[in-house]
């Protein structure tokens, strides 16, 4: 480790939040973060974390359970804000005394922040926040951490890139706050960089997608080494009143299948059929098994194939303890040369 010592000196307070050796938060990713590849990534030194998605509070408690049996190093848990079930997963975290709690999706609900920091088990909180004024909201309001994500990044995205993120977040945030940048992020040079300005870590999710470790089909792995950075893209949102935050995905039926599932949800919301909370659950439930036909079933024509714009930098499959030595060394190269 002492080789990479400027790159660990600018990640010092990064890992010492983590627990980690490496300030590298691994991405939530459905269906792909879960025991196996969360285990490799802890293991190797960086910071893995369980994608809860549309997990029941049941299966919750028996990854966690799998994934410690894997690993002795820390490792989080990726919550959902909107999942209906929200406090009985929380329950779940602390049962298994789960140090870091990542809310993802949205504000958190009245009480859940309070709820992981207060129990017998008390878990740090990891935030995330598409604007400046948020961002000091959520960490006012316990949050012990904070991940910028630009829209580079695959899955759910924001508005805005995350070059433009980080240079309005960090010189407000990162003298007295934790900042993580995401978003695009395939190698070193880039870690280096965002450091620099401030961030104490980082996350990638895409790099580590089609890691030896992911139990991801063989054909969501092709995909995404036949693909470059363009063939990555955003969804589109046909119904104004149907707040749906943006995917970025490689292009294929399953981009268009996800309009027409908006127009049938936004349909049975002018039939008063359904109130908004369920038109929003409606969807979730669309993403989450679209993404296991891809990952799980290999169907990358009717799957989504969920993906960030760095897909371009991935060539082959790669064993996790791999892809983070070399983004190490990467960002060591880089903070020497300069």
């Amino acid at each position: 480790m002492s080789e990479y010592s400027k790159t660990l000196r600018l990640m010092e307070r990064g890992r010492e939040f983590l627990g980690s050796d490496y300030a590298i938060l691994c991405g939530a990713m459905s269906w792909v973060s879960e025991r196996n590849l969360v285990s490799a990534i802890s293991n190797a030194g960086g910071f893995g974390v369980i994608a809860c998605g549309a997990m029941t509070p049941e299966l919750l408690d028996q990854e966690i359970a799998a994934t410690r049996a894997l690993t002795d190093k820390p490792f989080g848990v990726n919550l959902i804000t909107m999942h209906p079930d929200l406090f009985d997963l929380i329950a779940v975290c602390e049962k298994h005394a789960v140090s870091h709690v990542v809310l993802a999706g949205g504000i958190p609900p009245k009480g859940s922040v309070e709820a992981i920091k207060g129990g017998k088990n008390p878990a740090k909180v990891i935030v995330f926040a598409p604007t400046l004024a948020l961002a000091k909201k959520l960490l006012r309001s316990g949050g012990d951490a904070l991940v910028i994500e630009g829209m580079e990044a695959g899955g759910h995205i924001g508005p805005v890139s995350t070059s433009v993120l980080a240079q309005e977040f960090l010189p407000e945030l990162a003298d007295d706050h934790l900042v993580f940048v995401a978003g695009g992020i395939g190698r070193g040079q880039a870690i280096a960089g965002y450091l620099e300005m401030g961030a104490v870590g980082v996350q990638l999710g895409t790099r580590f997608a089609c890691a030896k470790e992911s139990i991801a089909h063989e054909n969501f792995k092709k995909a995404f080494f036949r693909a470059n950075a363009r063939d990555a893209i955003a969804s589109v949102q046909v119904d104004p009143r149907l707040p749906v935050i943006p995917v970025r995905a490689l292009k294929n039926k399953g981009t268009e299948e996800f309009t027409a599932k908006q127009r049938e949800v936004a349909g049975s919301l002018d039939r008063e059929e359904i109130a908004m909370n369920e038109a929003q659950l409606q969807i979730e439930h669309y993403w989450a098994g679209a993404l296991r036909r891809a990952v799980i079933d290999g169907d990358v024509e009717n799957g989504s194939l969920m993906a960030g714009q760095s897909v371009g930098m991935l060539k082959e499959e790669e064993p996790v303890a791999d892809i983070i030595q070399k983004l190490m060394a990467q960002s060591e190269e880089a903070l020497t040369r300069r």
